[in-house]
């Protein structure tokens, strides 16, 4: 039984543990460290983002109103002497905030339906799989869209759309995940020592089933960002005057010939979003692998 303990713990405990977080810091790399950094500045915008932009993301200057990027305003003013910098800082909050919130609810939703169908009996699982296969039938967005239709719109049904619509993959995911850990050498290893199922699955399926799915949640929390934006955009999520990115960019495409900073400043904080997220996201992965 010694050999089964020294192939059971230090696997069980390791990949959970404090050496583990170490070792993710360690082997970020420069491309990581920049995108944590990104993340960082975003992670304040959310917060307290009258640290960076200290004014009224909704405070009219008619006089100012179409003002091109300068010392006043550094990413110019939209039609109503709004300062663009302001609001883009501001709707870091309501973008990424609401990404986030579906994130969490997806990442629950998965939690669930992933354990259930992995660790429960044959027809769990294939009730479970049946669910899963007709959900994925659908594109995220267009599922989304589609309970936007039946939710109405706004930013409760934007967060419970893009939840429910990413829900899927990460149930797809744990559910593997869970089916491989539990059949591994050293699952096997704790249960001949003795150890009751509780404690195996506290001890080693949890977090060697849960670790991975940090990557996983840091990247759908940029696929996120994207798709409750394009709600936004199409009018379904949070509705202007709100400094929301989505929302600024179907508001600024109409002078988008005339005023190009209405829409290139929000698309690019999207963007930035989504790319600081998924290299980190990828980096997270490549170390947890």
């Amino acid at each position: 039984m010694t050999g089964a303990t020294s192939a059971a713990t230090p696997v069980g405990a390791a990949r959970g543990g404090p050496g583990r977080a170490g070792a993710v810091l360690r082997g970020l790399g420069v491309p990581g460290v920049l995108a944590a950094a990104a993340v960082l500045v975003m992670a304040v915008a959310v917060v307290r983002p009258e640290l960076l932009a200290p004014g009224d993301p909704n405070a009219i200057d008619p006089r100012a109103g179409f003002a091109e990027p300068g010392a006043a305003h550094w990413l110019g003013t939209d039609e109503s002497g709004r300062d663009v910098w302001t609001r883009v800082v501001h709707g870091a909050a309501a973008s990424l905030g609401i990404g986030a919130a579906a994130t969490a609810i997806g990442v629950g939703a998965g939690l669930v339906l992933g354990f259930a169908a992995g660790l429960g009996p044959r027809w769990l699982d294939a009730a479970v799989s049946r669910v899963l296969e007709v959900l994925f039938a659908l594109p995220t967005l267009v599922l989304a869209l589609l309970l936007v239709a039946v939710l109405g719109a706004g930013v409760e049904a934007s967060v419970l759309a893009v939840g429910a619509a990413t829900a899927p993959g990460y149930a797809r995911m744990l559910r593997a995940r869970v089916r491989s850990v539990v059949t591994s050498g050293y699952v096997e290893a704790a249960r001949l020592e003795g150890h009751g199922p509780a404690r195996v699955l506290v001890r080693h399926v949890v977090p060697n089933t849960l670790w991975p799915l940090v990557s996983v949640a840091t990247l759908g929390i940029g696929q996120a960002v994207v798709w409750v934006c394009a709600l936004s955009f199409l009018g379904l999520g949070t509705l202007p005057p709100s400094p929301e990115w989505g929302a600024m960019l179907n508001a600024g495409r109409v002078y988008i010939d005339s005023a190009w900073w209405l829409t290139v400043f929000p698309g690019l904080a999207i963007t930035v979003t989504a790319a600081a997220l998924t290299v980190l996201g990828r980096r997270i992965g490549a170390v947890a692998a």
